[in-house]
């Protein structure tokens, strides 16, 4: 059997000699970017590269998923490794030789990388299978950047047979060095609910402004009276945001309309912070608009849950980061405002998301979802280290 301590502290070297590979896994897939729910092409890439490994390999899990099973020499506990692999609708402004060949598809938040990530862990872990006292799942998802394919895959029983125990994914992070990992125990990424405002006032024409309740001014009152909820009802210790992205209404300059839409987002890390934050923007909307004799009518639907870690488990994954890059490489993180769906996989069985480091060497490093986004590919190695390290330290050193 394999020294799973030895193994761990060579990890590094063995995903470094692995990254030609990936680089080339990853650009062909940046190439050839697919929505959510549309990875056909990505999905057949992953499968064909898991059975080469010799791993039990099921598709169509979650509509477009793919999971590969790897088990161990003995019995034992179920490690579970997600990888997402959709897209964005957006076109690519970028000039890399491997930038989007898809009018309006484009890899503008590293999943490529993600997927590349895991095809690595896959190869780390397929050659230490003997040290594997359990088995490990690697889970590539549909959907991630709609928020939908984590539940369509746990509706499809990825949690089950084998039952997981522990669940790890990562996040290639351009806002950090390459060499450094992120992470805490507990909330880690917020939760997101939608949220749709209808102001319904009279309409009417424009020229005689007196004769209706201005929707659009309604709405432009809403916004801006919506905007002091947190300031004013959250506490300065605690975190929310409420954003607004849409606005619609109307169907020409002279007609003042009967509604007005308004769209936007709410983002919390804490059930308490967010029932209230829903409370004060029904009651703040609502009042403006009865103020000017118009109808607010406030609708929120849940979206993403907070992505909560696990204590056990990020003390783990911090412990295998810093015997693979060092002491100072596990930077303190307050946390993301933005949401994840790994959320649903843990919420469900304990585990750990984590950011690595992929600012990028040269040139500006573009925020996720930028049509210029890129990433530094040097990242890929190290996030494969730390997946399999993780995986390892759980199955291979336990009794």
């Amino acid at each position: 059997m394999h020294d799973a301590a030895h193994d761990i502290l060579t990890l590094r070297a063995e995903a470094e000699a692995l990254k030609p590979e990936a680089v080339a896994v990853r650009r062909d897939l940046h190439a050839h970017p697919e929505v959510g729910f549309e990875e056909t092409r990505t999905a057949r890439i992953v499968a064909d590269a898991l059975r080469e490994l010799g791993l039990t390999v099921d598709t169509q899990v979650g509509r477009t998923g793919v999971v590969g099973v790897l088990d161990g020499t003995e019995s034992g506990p179920t490690v579970l490794i997600r990888a997402d692999m959709d897209a964005l609708p957006m076109d690519e402004l970028s000039t890399t030789p491997y930038a989007s060949t898809r009018p309006g598809v484009m890899h503008a938040c590293g999943h490529d990388g993600h997927t590349a990530v895991g095809l690595m862990a896959a190869k780390l872990l397929a050659s230490r299978a003997g040290a594997l006292r359990g088995a490990v799942k690697f889970v590539f998802q549909p959907a991630e950047e709609t928020l939908g394919g984590a539940r369509a895959m746990i509706h499809d029983g990825v949690l089950e047979d084998p039952e997981v125990d522990v669940a790890f994914g990562l996040h290639l992070w351009t806002g950090s060095p390459v060499g450094t990992v992120s992470t805490k125990a507990g909330a880690l990424m917020a939760g997101a609910d939608t949220l749709e405002i209808r102001i319904k006032g009279r309409g009417g024409h424009a020229a005689m402004p007196h004769h209706t309740v201005d929707s659009i001014v309604v709405a432009a009152h809403v916004i801006s009276a919506l905007q002091t909820v947190v300031s004013r009802n959250v506490s300065p210790l605690d975190s929310a945001v409420v954003s607004f992205g849409q606005v619609e209404g109307g169907t020409a300059v002279n007609i003042i309309p009967e509604t007005v839409r308004i769209g936007g987002t709410v983002c919390t890390f804490h059930n308490d912070v967010r029932l209230e934050v829903v409370k004060r923007i029904r009651d703040v909307a609502q009042g403006v608009a009865e103020s000017f004799g118009a109808e607010a009518d406030v609708a929120v639907a849940p979206v993403c849950e907070p992505t909560v870690n696990d204590a056990d488990a990020a003390g783990l994954l911090m412990g295998v980061a810093r015997e693979l890059l060092g002491e100072s490489a596990v930077l303190p993180t307050a946390g993301v405002m933005g949401s994840e769906d790994m959320s649903f996989f843990l919420n469900r069985v304990p585990g750990c998301f984590f950011f690595v480091g992929a600012e990028p060497a040269s040139g500006p490093a573009y925020s996720h979802h930028s049509p210029y986004f890129d990433f530094n590919e040097d990242a890929m190695p190290v996030g494969a280290a730390l997946m399999a390290g993780a995986a390892l330290r759980y199955l291979g050193l336990r009794a």
